[in-house]
């Protein structure tokens, strides 16, 4: 999606100083009705991804294959002085990660949000209202997240398009900018969209099922294998 691209240039010069969020295992639920009430919940675990620390893992440590034994004095002050910096910005990191746990449980829908250490969170979150402007999650301007798992778009000719880019294994489906960094093999989780709207298009191979009260679902099953984001539109009443 062109939207997509548009968001993951964005995001690149912000990597460093934005909060990039993962879901981990998780079940997640939207509810869209014709009459444009809808209700969303997400729960279970999300990760914080460190983009520098990542960065720097899968690029790999300058000299880190050279023999304690064949360096100098002057190299081996310098490498214990980088691992001390290393540890105070891990401990910095771990600080600004609480911060992010209250920040968000000051934002209306958060029912629950423990941080767990070493990057992962349990979050509880449920919102309803109607569905009368775009809506997006996570987005928390005090905790600095940059890209949403779900983005909800409203248009004028009372169409509803529904995608969860964060809902895949794939990293290239994702919209990852070049050298942004991934953990998707902790995902794990389903992702279900509940609606009377017609469904003009969506993209769950097993199709669209029958709910309760004239509601038809469909219901994502999200793995590091999934490689299509789930997404579908929706025609609401005018």
């Amino acid at each position: 999606m062109q939207w997509m691209r548009i968001a993951a240039a964005l995001a690149a010069p912000m990597l460093l100083a934005g909060c990039l969020l993962q879901p981990g295992k998780f079940s997640s639920g939207l509810t869209v009705k014709a009459d444009r009430s809808y209700s969303f919940a997400y729960k279970g675990e999300v990760y914080a991804l460190d983009p520098s620390e990542m960065m720097e893992s899968s690029l790999g440590s300058i000299g880190s294959d050279t023999d304690e034994g064949e360096l100098t004095d002057e190299q081996k002050a310098e490498k214990a002085a980088e691992k001390a910096q290393k540890a105070k910005e891990k401990a910095e990191t771990e600080v600004k990660r609480k911060a992010v746990a209250e920040a968000l449980m000051k934002e209306t829908g958060y029912r629950s949000v423990v941080y767990l250490g070493n990057g992962k969170y349990l979050i509880d979150y449920e919102i309803s209202g109607k569905l009368d402007h775009s809506f997006v999650y996570p987005f928390n301007s005090d905790a600095e997240i940059v890209l949403p798992f779900i983005a909800v778009e409203l248009r004028k000719d009372g169409s509803v398009r529904v995608s969860a880019p964060a809902f895949a294994g794939s990293t290239d489906q994702r919209a990852s900018a070049p050298g942004m960094p991934s953990r998707n093999d902790v995902l794990d989780g389903s992702f279900t969209l509940t609606t009377d709207a017609e469904i003009v298009m969506h993209n769950e191979e097993s199709g669209v099922q029958p709910g309760a009260g004239g509601m038809k679902t469909l219901t994502w099953r999200v793995t590091p294998l999934t490689k299509d984001a789930p997404k579908a539109s929706l025609r609401l009443a005018k």
